[in-house]
């Protein structure tokens, strides 16, 4: 019986510790290790074999050989300043003499494939050089400029600065009257002094035009669009007619107000120049 009793009471003893309250003492945050076996076993590495970096793609062997010889030509050319010996300085030009030989070759080769290949032919490209060519050139721009200057004329003028003591001006003039008469675009005469100017019977007195332009010196051409306001300097002096031609072909291009914003001004300005 006393057995059987101990027995029990201590059955009773550990039904009671495994009761939260029974160890409430304890607070609520105890903390026990766990039991060995419940503890976590520790990652192994990974035995998978390490990666290789990525192989650097190899260089051409002519660029190898082009930077050993850049290299040498350079130590060489150091060592022939720093010493200059005979033999050193022998040595640099012997190197240098190589390298000239092989850009000239280089030149030759690239010469022949420009002459097969019109597309990379710089002679066949702008501006010829060949005086034929060129007369040809010269003499097709001039037409194609032509037609689209009596096309700018149908709403553009040309505002011609003058003063009527400037011998300059006097000089210009003819080029000017010419210019209209030729291509189609209306010359308008401004004085800046009130005075005449031959060729030019309907000239205007300046009504303060050329200094809202800033204009000091004569002559001076403009390229004005009435309906817009918009004048942008095309010279100033006696400029000939290709010139003329040149400069207002350019400033009247598309990308023209863009490459030189600070160039063009816009004013009111009448709509019918008589």
């Amino acid at each position: 019986m006393m057995l059987g009793a101990c027995a029990a009471s201590a059955q009773d003893a550990q039904h009671t510790v495994s009761r939260y309250w029974s160890d409430r003492w304890r607070g609520w945050h105890f903390y026990e290790d766990p039991a060995p076996g419940e503890r976590e076993r520790p990652m192994l590495p990974d035995k998978a074999a390490p990666t290789a970096p990525p192989a650097l793609p190899s260089k051409a062997p002519e660029l190898v050989e082009f930077e050993r010889l850049q290299k040498t030509l350079e130590d060489t050319r150091n060592i022939a300043i720093m010493r200059p010996t005979e033999a050193n300085v022998r040595r640099y030009m012997e190197l240098e003499s190589q390298v000239v030989a092989r850009a000239s070759y280089f030149a030759d080769v690239a010469q022949r494939v420009a002459w097969a290949t019109p597309a990379l032919d710089p002679t066949l490209q702008g501006r010829p050089v060949n005086a034929k060519a060129l007369e040809v050139f010269e003499q097709t721009e001039l037409v194609d400029r032509s037609r689209s200057i009596a096309e700018l004329g149908k709403d553009h003028v040309l505002f011609f600065f003058y003063r009527s003591d400037c011998p300059y001006c006097h000089a210009f003039a003819p080029t000017l009257a010419a210019f209209q008469a030729r291509h189609g675009i209306q010359v308008v005469a401004i004085s800046v002094d009130g005075g005449p100017m031959p060729g030019f019977p309907n000239a205007r007195a300046d009504n303060g035009i050329a200094t809202t332009l800033k204009v000091t010196q004569v002559p001076a051409v403009f390229l004005a669009q009435p309906f817009t306001g918009k004048i942008t300097p095309i010279g100033f002096g006696v400029l000939s007619e290709s010139q003329l031609l040149e400069r207002i072909a350019i400033v009247s291009g598309p990308q023209a107000e863009a490459m030189l914003p600070g160039t063009t001004q816009r004013l009111a300005l009448p709509q019918e120049i008589p």
